[in-house]
Parts: C-alpha cells; structure tokens; sequence
C-alpha cells in the first residue's frame, strides 16, 4: 500500500511522472554473486544507449547440483511506467520465482512511458529475447535456453504477449519458447467491464490508475482500443491464427479489476486455435501474487510449476 501511496505522488494529471522523486523511492536490491536465500544473480548489458539489460538469476549450485535448467525471460510490471529488475518488489519476486520453480530467470530492464511510449517496450523485450538467442555464452552452462519461457506480470503480461506475437515471427538459432505465463495480464479497451465498474476502487490498481497508465503508454491521440491494449479488439492488426505463438497459462484473480479483459484474452487465444489454460485464484486482488504470505502464493506456484512441466516433459526434462 505504501509503494502504491508513492507512485501516486510521483504521477502527475498531465500524464508525465517525477522522475527524480520515484526514482529516489524506489528503493533497489544490488546484484549479488554471493548466494541470497539460495540465489544468485548478476546484471548485464545489452545495449548502454538505451538502458536495456537484464538481471540474471540462478540458483545455487551448492544447493541443487549442476543439473540441466530451464529460464524464464521476465517482464515486470508497473503499468509501463513504473519499476526495474532491481526493484525491491520484483527482485524479491524473482528470487522467489528461482527457489520455487527451480529455473534461471533473466529479468529485462525496459524503457519506460511516457518517455517512451509504444512500441518501445516491446522492441527492447524482443531485442533481449534476440540478445539472448545470439549471445547464450552470458548463460551459466547448466541454463538450456532450448527450455525457455516468457513470463511477465501486469503490464509484464501484456509485453510478454507482444515479445511472443514478434517471436513467432522470427527464426531463432539456439533458443526455443516453451511456453508463455501471463500473471495477471494488464489488457483493456473502450468498452467497460463488469470486474472494471465492480472493482473501481481496487487497493493497488483502480479504474482511475488503468485509464492513466494507457494514456501515458499508447500513441498520442489513441483510445484504448489500441491493439496493445485489446489485442482481440475491433482495431486489432494482428491474426493470432496465423502465428506461431507458444502454449499460455493465464493467471487471473476473482477480484482482480482486469478479471473480465483477461478472460476476452483467453477467450481470443481459444478462437484463434491456441493452446491455453486459464486458473484462477476466486480470493486474488491485482498484484496480490507478491504477497508470499497470502494463501494464494501457492496455489499459483503450484499452478506455474504445472504448467511448466508438461512442456519441459516434451523435451526430456
């Protein structure tokens, strides 16, 4: 609640944000080479020019042994606007992502709105996901990137998707997409929903703080029935039957204020012929996921590891 207090202060009804009083109460974990509650991490550079880098997280070997592992490319959230790997919050979370799923994770830095607007975010996560494919010696030797999926929180969600839609586009050499998990994906549109006018006044995202996030996000001048929003709208670009795009676990909360446009998602992934599993949470709020200590923490682990290993399976993991 307190880091939601914070990034209201910091956003400003003309649609931009104080940097200088976010970025000062952001508070950020270092990497660290020394082993953190059985983790590992290290940060590495893509491209200086535009900030674009991503934290590396393993296990500790000493712990699990030199076993083949799989990776996830994370995207995190913060509505396009917010946050860092190397925040408090999504270094915790990745962290726990690591112990709990035994996997590596690479968690992309991104450009921010609205600095950066669309399409920015989703060519810097589709450039690490290229980075990756043609530099696997910044891998530790025991990461398979054959074994790789995307994942991504919120707005992560949301990014995940585009980096997928790009992917199935592209020929990579030495990475393979297993898989995509979309935790509590930020969609949206026009049109308003029942979770949206049920769930107005959200603790950690409210109908005010979607509608803000969009409008610092999405071309000028645009609505919210942008693709990048509505992916299956009426503006929508892109025929999703007709691309390559990785099996999808959806992750939704019964509470969540974007329940209903996350259900429209599954439902277009079904229509276009995809492979999708949806679960949901009955008791989970938006952003609920980084609370270890709330009951649904395992429900969804439980649910990603699931999902994880029916694929892995088809590798002879």
């Amino acid at each position: 609640m307190f880091f939601k207090f914070i990034l209201n202060l910091s956003r400003r009804q003309n649609g931009t944000v104080n940097r200088r009083l976010i970025n000062f109460l952001d508070l950020k974990n270092p990497p660290s080479k020394t082993p953190r509650k059985g983790v590992v991490s290290s940060d590495n550079v893509i491209e200086a020019s535009r900030d674009l880098w991503f934290r590396l997280y393993t296990p500790d070997t000493t712990v699990i042994g030199s076993g083949r592992l799989p990776v996830i490319v994370y995207f995190h959230g913060g509505g396009f606007v917010f946050s860092s790997p190397g925040s408090f919050a999504f270094d915790d979370w990745c962290r726990q992502l690591v112990r709990e799923l035994r996997t590596a994770v690479v968690s992309v830095n991104y450009r921010l709105a609205p600095e950066h607007r669309f399409p920015t975010q989703y060519e810097d996560g589709f450039d690490a996901l290229k980075f990756l494919d043609e530099n696997v010696d910044k891998l530790p030797v025991n990461v398979d990137p054959k074994l790789c999926f995307l994942a991504g929180d919120s707005a992560g969600g949301n990014l995940a998707h585009h980096v997928a839609v790009k992917a199935g586009e592209h020929e990579f050499s030495r990475l393979k997409l297993m898989g995509l998990i979309a935790i509590q994906p930020f969609f949206g549109g026009e049109e308003r929903t029942e979770s949206e006018i049920r769930n107005s006044g959200s603790p950690l995202l409210s109908l005010e703080d979607t509608d803000w996030y969009w409008k610092a996000f999405l071309p000028n001048g645009s609505d919210r029935d942008h693709p990048a929003a509505n992916v299956f709208g009426p503006k929508s670009t892109v025929d999703i039957s007709q691309v390559k795009y990785p099996a999808t676990l959806i992750l939704m909360g019964g509470l969540d204020i974007l329940k209903d446009w996350q259900r429209k998602y599954y439902d277009g992934l079904k229509k276009a012929g995809k492979e999708v599993d949806l679960l949901q949470d009955p008791n989970a709020f938006h952003g609920s996921y980084v609370f270890e200590e709330l009951p649904g923490s395992a429900f969804l682990f439980k649910g990603i590891r699931d999902f994880m290993q029916k694929h892995l399976n088809k590798e002879n993991y």
